[in-house]
């Protein structure tokens, strides 16, 4: 039996190694509500295949991973939240992320704030249920590449090829059309330096990006209702095997 000093030690380990992991994360292993809703932030740049400079906020590629791995692994996360703030970054890092998310099978959900840019629009529409607060917005515009490339057709090949997969991914996990999400990306007029288009939160909904406005309320609401129903349906499940 442990004593009552080994217990409050224990107790004691277990609380710095959770703060440890969210300061070193942006994450929270498992919330203290009714049940075990488990916090990742996406902030910043995504960071991907190469590192970013020093001065900028990054959600880097390969944290999430494993994080993603394992909520989906143990038993005592129920729920995921992710808290979305994002200029976007490496693209293949964040539809790579967005693909992951989306094979969760515990319910999931995705609340933008602030920006949602980019890249992150993938991941905003990866989760089973998808809210922004109505001071957000959303940047949607074609695949860019900051660095020196080929000017061959090739290149501009492989560039096509990325924005269907990106077109397609956000079409099949939200309400809007493949014809209108690229419609979006080709706008002229409203980005100085760019084509595209700039939704704030009621455009992102009425376009079918989003499926809901909404704050952190909402979206646990959501997760606790999908959790309440799928405790609901496991006895009848159990009761059909027998």
């Amino acid at each position: 039996m442990k004593t009552e000093n080994e217990k409050e030690t224990e107790k004691t380990q277990e609380q710095q190694l959770e703060k440890d992991y969210m300061v070193e994360t942006g994450s929270v292993i498992k919330t203290k509500g009714r049940y075990g809703i488990h916090c990742l932030t996406v902030i910043g740049q995504i960071e991907g295949h190469y590192v970013s400079p020093a001065n900028q906020k990054t959600t880097k590629y390969e944290h999430v991973i494993p994080q993603l791995i394992a909520i989906e692994e143990d038993p005592e996360i129920e729920g995921l939240l992710i808290i979305l703030n994002t200029v976007g970054g490496d693209v293949e890092a964040g539809l790579a992320l967005a693909e992951l998310i989306a094979g969760i099978t515990k319910p999931t959900a995705t609340l933008v704030l602030g920006g949602g840019h980019s890249i992150g629009i993938p991941l905003a529409v990866s989760a089973s249920r998808s809210f922004i607060v109505p001071t957000a917005t959303m940047t949607v515009h074609p695949v860019r590449h900051s660095g020196t490339l080929l000017g061959v057709p090739q290149t501009m090949a492989y560039f096509e090829e990325m924005q269907k997969r990106i077109t397609g991914f956000v079409s099949s996990h939200s309400k809007i059309s493949e014809t209108r999400f690229t419609q979006l990306m080709m706008h002229t007029g409203q980005l100085v330096l760019d084509v595209g288009t700039v939704l704030n939160g009621s455009d992102a909904v009425k376009e079918g990006l989003i499926d809901e406005l909404g704050s952190v309320s909402d979206a646990l609401r959501y997760l606790y209702e999908c959790i309440d129903e799928k405790q609901k349906d496991e006895p009848k499940q159990h009761s059909k095997r027998r």
